[in-house]
């Protein structure tokens, strides 16, 4: 990652840069819902011997979604986990290779994110067509093909990111 790419210093945001935002925002507010659930669950169990049923459903599916909607964002700013000591090192002595290199691993991770989305576009529509749902019939149900069209405009929207952070660190490797 150049100086110029940290998150403080990122160019003013696009389009689809407000659409990675938003997607994240909507994270947030999901996990201050589940916060809400959960505290309102316990409270219940508590006070009044009376859990809310579908708790375990809700947050068992939610992290799922949460993860899909905030990806996007971590890769734009730069927020991913990564042991980066290797990249510093080489940086310091051939920033332009440290450049293609980061390249290269930017379109490794948009290659698993377009397989990703190749492999998860049948499971929505298998659900969606299956009207699938997650819980116990009779007691507690939610259709899960929503969470599945979240993890594909994850995967698609975290793939656009990958290659728009490849092809910076491509330009920036071939101009020095």
């Amino acid at each position: 990652m150049s100086d110029s790419d940290t998150p403080s210093t990122l160019p003013p945001p696009g389009l689809f840069d407000r659409l990675v935002i938003g997607m994240n925002a909507l994270g947030s507010i999901w996990i201050l819902f589940l916060v809400l659930l959960v505290t309102s669950d316990a409270m219940g169990r508590s006070l009044f011997a009376s859990p809310i049923v579908g708790v375990t459903e809700l947050i068992q599916i939610s992290i799922i979604g949460i993860v899909f909607l905030q990806l996007a964002d971590a890769i734009r700013t730069h927020r991913m986990t990564r042991a980066d000591s290797f990249l510093t090192l080489l940086k310091m002595w051939r920033p332009r290779l440290s450049s293609a290199v980061e390249g290269s691993f930017f379109l490794i991770g948009a290659i698993y994110m377009a397989l990703g989305l190749w492999g998860s576009i049948p499971l929505l529509i298998e659900a969606y067509e299956r009207n699938e749902v997650i819980g116990n019939t009779g007691l507690f149900t939610l259709i899960i093909w929503p969470i599945k069209a979240i993890i594909v405009l994850g995967l698609a929207v975290s793939l656009i990111e990958l290659l728009r952070q490849s092809y910076g660190a491509w330009v920036r490797a071939l101009r020095g």
